[in-house]
């Protein structure tokens, strides 16, 4: 199975979400669940207009796709705003608070090495969890 990437932005009020590999395919919605559900809808309302008008089509949708989100910074930090206090995201990172709300509020765009720490932190809370049981 092939994967596609989808990339997701924040816009301020919503969720944007496009394929590059299909140009002109792009989705919005409120959240980040509704966005997932459209952009999927999108591409593959996308991609049967498509082979009806007899247009080329990128190979891998001829066959099992999967899709891979990537968020950017603002997006993720307001998909998980209800799930993560900038408190803990700041503990778990190692980014101050202040930091972390103009990276959500789309004042500041993080360096890379600060995108690093960020998903870097995420992934350990993840792994973390992965080990408990109740």
């Amino acid at each position: 199975m092939q994967t596609v990437i989808v990339n997701i932005y924040y816009t301020g009020n919503n969720f944007c979400g496009y394929a590059p590999i299909l140009p002109g395919c792009v989705s919005t919605a409120s959240s980040l669940p509704e966005m997932k559900k459209n952009i999927r809808e999108a591409i593959e309302f996308h991609v049967e207009g498509s082979l009806k008008d007899g247009d080329i089509i990128p190979e891998v949708f001829c066959g099992e796709y999967e899709l891979e989100f990537i968020l950017s910074t603002e997006a993720l930090l307001n998909a998980y705003s209800d799930v993560f206090t900038k408190a803990a995201l700041s503990r778990i990172t190692g980014i101050n608070q202040r930091q972390l709300w103009h990276y959500a509020s789309g004042l500041r765009k993080p360096r890379p090495a600060q995108c690093k720490r960020i998903s870097d932190g995420l992934h350990k809370l993840g792994a973390e969890l992965l080990t408990i049981s109740i």
